[in-house]
């Protein structure tokens, strides 16, 4: 009876030990800090990353129809394009191409910056 007890216990027990992904727990709004967000800190890396292979000033002409994102007068002038690609909105080409969508931690941080009026911080 014991040995019984003991196994319907331990069951009991592990299942309560169940290692669950943070990202189910918490939504990652919760996770991605937000706040503060800078064209030099934040974005320029953002870009860099992920952007630059298509569209740095020296592959934009070749890859990207000549749409580089080096400079921040062209990221800003291209910021709501820029954002819908990202999110793969219906109408925008999805980015980056031929990639999975960027993690949701950096799309948030790209809408965060656009949402302040695409500062040049």
């Amino acid at each position: 009876m014991y040995r019984i007890l003991l196994f319907a216990l331990s069951l009991l027990f592990l299942s309560g030990c169940v290692w669950d992904n943070v990202g189910d727990l918490l939504p990652m709004e919760d996770l991605c800090d937000t706040t503060n967000i800078s064209y030099a800190g934040d974005i320029v890396p953002l870009l860099s990353n992920n952007c630059y292979l298509c569209h740095s000033n020296a592959n934009a002409p070749n890859f990207a129809f000549g749409i580089a994102w080096e400079d921040y007068e062209d990221v800003a002038a291209s910021s709501r394009l820029i954002l819908g690609a990202i999110r793969h909105e219906e109408g925008y080409p999805a980015m980056p191409k031929n990639r999975a969508m960027l993690d949701s931690c950096l799309i948030l941080t790209f809408e965060a910056w656009y949402n302040a009026g695409s500062p040049d911080n």
